[in-house]
C-alpha cells in the first residue's frame, strides 16, 4: 500500500452562518495551513481531526490502494484529491496524495 500525505490548505470561516446558527464555543480546531500528516496503510494519522477523517477516508484508503482518478479526471494530479472536513462554519480543505514510494 502506498502512503499517503495530507495537506492543509485553507480554512474558510462562516461568520455570518456561526453568528445565525452556532451556539459559542472557545475552541473549535487545531489545524493551521500548512501542516501535513502521512497515512500509511490507509490508516488514520495519529493526532489527526476525527471529523476531517471522516470526511476523507474513503479517498485516503483509495490512494493507499493505488487507485485514484476520482470522478474522471476531476484533479490534475489523478492520485490526488481535494476534500473539506465537515465543519459548516469554519471547513478545512486538504489536499491528499498518494506519495511515491
Amino acid at each position: 500500500m502506498n502512503k499517503v500525505r495530507i495537506t492543509a490548505v485553507r480554512q474558510v470561516v462562516h461568520e455570518d452562518l456561526m453568528a445565525k446558527y452556532e451556539n459559542p464555543i472557545e475552541h473549535a480546531c487545531d489545524v493551521q495551513e500548512g501542516l501535513q500528516w502521512v497515512s500509511i496503510d490507509g490508516k488514520c494519522p495519529e493526532g489527526f481531526c476525527s471529523s476531517a477523517w471522516s470526511s476523507m477516508r474513503e479517498f485516503v484508503e483509495a490512494l493507499a490502494r493505488g487507485e485514484g482518478n476520482f470522478y474522471d479526471g476531476w484533479m490534475k494530479n489523478p492520485m490526488s484529491a481535494m476534500i473539506s472536513c465537515n465543519d459548516g462554519f469554519r471547513p478545512f480543505s486538504f489536499y491528499i496524495e498518494a506519495m511515491e514510494e
